[in-house]
């Protein structure tokens, strides 16, 4: 994939404008390791992500000031060998939890709430901290998935931290845990990691956290094996992938699960420990690395079918969804059995089979009511004027080859 000059403007309209042209399919490119880890290496713009574990004193859980300095050196000396940097930080609740006199991770959402308003201000603080010892100022970019979701929101989003690298501020993007509630977040700093890796079309994404990489099973297994790289979904057939520490919300299982989101829009992958964080800054030799998949689906694609808000569902019988997922073809309204939801022409919609099995979203071109009174019928039936599609091929994503 194409590498970006720092000195460059980034297609600010390519994650969410419609008409963002789809990539023709590629042939399958044979990549070893070592030129994997080399992609790494040298890429222009890149997202890391740091766990809450790495940045927080094991016994109390407060910010850890000196583990933030030793990491904005490493991110400060990756940026001064040329690279764009936008980080990614965990921590805001982990680093409430001291300051209000808890001792443990809080599992009601209020609580939560209070201890990600507490915590976020002394972890920017730190973060202020750290890189102004480099001359450089810090910027906080606090995201919702609704804010991910709506297509405004996040070009919005994306503008901000496009100007933030232009004036050399490094963008720190958390989740904004004070406002998201259960039902509207995006489940992990790791996800969110590989939505913004897309939105800025960054060339790489590192996830670092407390352990080495990935392993079979887990790491203090004395049967455990090292996994250096994962080239399909076929590579994690055996992995045995656990779930988040004390302080933290994303496990192992999180970050497989985001590397290769990740990789599905075309993105190379490295998971490492932050305690490796000079060399995976560096050569890239350390942890396990993800590679990217050959035929990614387009930024808009990506954006519909994981990032955006959906207005509703329409149900589809057997021919359709075969149609529309093995076939390419656009979706008429002879092939819906159901439409559910209150919709307006333009929002994207979940698309399922019979079942109820969710095969895919799109950019529907009906509002919820007209709809209604199209399902099952043939195009050629339908009055002057509504014989579009109900959902364009090109804007239609289906699950067939997700990640």
């Amino acid at each position: 994939m194409p590498l970006h000059n720092p000195g460059e403007s980034s297609d600010l309209t390519h994650p969410i404008s419609k008409r963002a042209p789809e990539p023709k399919p590629l042939e399958t490119v044979s990549r070893t390791e070592a030129e994997l880890r080399r992609l790494i290496r040298d890429a222009r713009r890149i997202v890391v992500k740091i766990g809450s574990s790495s940045l927080t004193d094991d016994s109390d859980h407060a910010v850890d000031p000196a583990k933030i300095v030793a990491l904005a050196d490493a991110l400060e000396a990756r940026m001064g060998r040329g690279s764009d940097v936008i980080l990614v930080s965990s921590g805001a609740i982990a680093a409430g939890i001291g300051p209000l006199g808890l001792h443990h991770r809080p599992a009601d959402l209020a609580t939560k709430q209070a201890a990600a308003a507490v915590g976020q201000v002394r972890l920017a603080h730190e973060w202020g901290r750290a890189f102004e010892r480099h001359g450089r100022a810090t910027a906080q970019v606090l995201l919702t998935a609704s804010d991910a979701g709506r297509r405004d929101r996040a070009r919005n989003a994306q503008r901000t931290i496009e100007r933030l690298r232009q004036l050399r501020v490094v963008p720190i993007v958390n989740e904004n845990d004070t406002v998201a509630t259960s039902e509207m977040r995006f489940g992990d700093n790791d996800r969110l990691a590989a939505i913004v890796a897309n939105l800025v079309a960054a060339d790489a994404l590192i996830l670092l956290s407390d352990v080495e990489g990935l392993y079979d099973r887990h790491p203090q297994d004395p049967q455990a094996q090292f996994i250096s790289q994962v080239r399909t979904g076929h590579d994690l057939k055996n992995v045995q992938a656990g779930d988040g520490g004390r302080v933290g919300t994303g496990g192992m299982a999180s970050k497989v699960s985001a590397a290769r989101l990740a990789t599905r829009g075309g993105i190379p992958v490295l998971l490492a420990s932050a305690d490796d964080i000079d060399e995976a800054l560096g050569e890239a030799r350390v942890g396990t690395a993800f590679h990217p998949r050959d035929n990614r689906i387009s930024a808009w694609k990506f954006w519909v079918l994981y990032a955006a808000d959906i207005g509703g569902t329409l149900r589809l019988d057997a021919g359709a969804v075969e149609a529309v997922t093995s076939g390419g073809k656009s979706l008429l309204a002879v092939g819906i059995t159901e439409v559910l939801g209150d919709f307006r022409s333009g929002e994207i919609v979940e698309i399922t089979g019979p079942d109820g099995a969710i095969i895919g979203r799109g950019e529907v071109n009906y509002d919820s009511d007209t709809l209604v009174g199209m399902v099952g019928m043939h195009t050629a039936d339908m009055p002057e004027g509504m014989q579009r599609p109900v959902v364009h091929a090109d804007y239609l994503s289906n699950y067939a080859s997700r990640v």
